[in-house]
């Protein structure tokens, strides 16, 4: 990515690469922390000059200013660095240090009249809808309850807990919900994450405007609070989210909420607000099956400019298993290496761009996965590996398969035969040599065992 920067940055101290190269740190920094930390703390700063080496950024709030120099300075610095080395330091200005009572009072209201309409375009992102989310086992469960609770303009699930990993698709369905309300109907709602709900409250209560604080939340139809767990700890927030939460249920009011673990899960959360929200629905949405993978980057292939071979797809989904972010981090990846150095996209070329993160996605390969992968791959049972068949369409594929098992784990040639049905070693040694054999005259096969190797490697 830093390579990229500085071939298209041919003047990088013009006002205008200055800032395309600050749009790209956001980027950059946005794949590091994710949508909530990007929306509450980085996109308020503004951009205002670069100067010795020295960037100066400008921020809304003082408080907003010493959050981002206390815990994200350092890491925006090193991103700049690595687009232009001109950069040496980045210092932020606030751009108010007083901010009277009746301006907090007045842009509280205004923020208000805004949500009673919809959400402010900012909050949400365009491509987070439920037309692009994928469904599947892991997460069915999940995405019926996020449509009940977006179509029905009554109450209907409450409070709706999404809880899962990171990246498995928990704020997509945030964002999907928000943007159905937003376009369908008139509820007055409030989305943000629970890190800008804590910043909110912070200064409420610094510029004691409590009152118009408690009113903005606690009057609204629907409340969404992406990532609660980040309030775990935080008593006095907790404490207004607990309040809060029981205003709008005496009211019969929507509230949505995710989080990273189950309410009885979350260390640092009050009993009594892990109890409330466990009161509706909890739904958990679980790691992504190979099939769900699939699917998620066949849409994703249809939507970028160059082709992706059937083939490579099939390759990063059994490859790439950590989660749905990732997932798509890596097909952007492979899709902006050929666009800029004008590469096929190959499985080949796939692996030589995502090295790091294909390292990061090995693990230990087990004779039984090598059995299920095969039996896939070629459509036969794996009931069929282990069975006595003796016709070409079960029997090479079996072959296959102790070839596989013998180079790619350290069992013995009797442990292979064990597993394969309590076959004898010799059988294997057989499979194996005609395996080897195979590969150099028949180019279909060298293919299969080619892709095979990688899917399991």
């Amino acid at each position: 990515m830093a390579e990229a920067a500085s071939i298209v940055f041919s003047d990088v101290s013009s006002g205008e690469a200055l800032k395309q190269q600050w749009v790209l740190v956001i980027q950059r920094f946005h794949q590091e922390y994710g949508d909530a930390v990007v929306r509450s703390w980085i996109h308020p700063l503004s951009f205002c000059s670069l100067s010795a080496g020295v960037v100066l950024l400008s921020a809304p709030t003082p408080f907003l200013r010493d959050w981002v120099v206390n815990n994200y300075l350092h890491r925006l610095t090193a991103i700049w660095r690595s687009i232009n080395p001109a950069v040496q330091s980045i210092v932020i200005n606030a751009m108010k240090v007083f901010v009277p009572t009746q301006t907090f009072q007045k842009k509280t209201e205004e923020s208000a009249e805004v949500l009673s309409s919809g959400w402010d375009r900012s909050d949400l992102d365009p491509k987070l809808t439920f037309e692009n989310f994928i469904v599947g086992k892991p997460n069915e469960l999940a995405y019926a309850a996020a449509r009940r609770v977006a179509d029905v303009a009554t109450v209907a699930l409450n409070p709706l807990f999404l809880y899962g990993g990171v990246g498995l698709g928990k704020t997509h369905l945030m964002h999907a919900i928000a943007w159905v309300i937003r376009k369908t109907q008139s509820r007055r709602a409030i989305y943000m994450s629970a890190e800008k709900f804590m910043y909110q409250f912070v200064r409420a209560v610094r510029f004691k405007d409590t009152m118009a604080f408690k009113e903005q939340f606690r009057s609204v139809d629907v409340l969404m609070i992406d990532d609660i767990q980040f309030i775990c700890g935080k008593d006095s927030t907790q404490e207004e989210f607990f309040h809060t939460f029981n205003a709008l249920v005496e009211n019969n009011r929507q509230i949505i909420v995710s989080a990273d673990k189950s309410p009885s899960d979350l260390e640092g959360m009050e009993e009594r607000m892990r109890s409330r929200l466990g009161w509706g629905l909890v739904a958990d949405i679980h790691p992504t099956t190979y099939e769900l993978r699939l699917s998620i980057l066949q849409l994703k292939a249809q939507q970028t400019p160059v082709f992706i071979h059937q083939k490579v797809l099939e390759f990063l989904a059994h490859k790439i298993t950590s989660n749905v972010r990732e997932l798509e981090g890596a097909l952007n990846r492979v899709v902006a290496n050929a666009q800029l150095v004008g590469r096929e996209i190959t499985i080949d070329s796939a692996q030589d761009v995502l090295k790091d993160l294909l390292r990061a996605n090995d693990r230990r390969v087990t004779i039984e996965e090598i059995q299920r992968r095969v039996a896939d791959h070629y459509s036969i049972r794996l009931a069929d590996i282990h069975s006595t068949r003796r016709s070409n369409h079960i029997a090479r594929p079996r072959q296959i398969a102790m070839y596989l098992a013998k180079m790619l784990t350290t069992a013995s040639f009797p442990e292979i035969g064990r597993k394969f049905g309590g076959r004898d070693h010799t059988t294997v040694i057989h499979a194996v040599k005609r395996i080897d054999a195979l590969i150099g005259s028949d180019p279909l096969l060298s293919e299969d065992v080619r892709l095979l190797k990688r899917m399991l490697g």
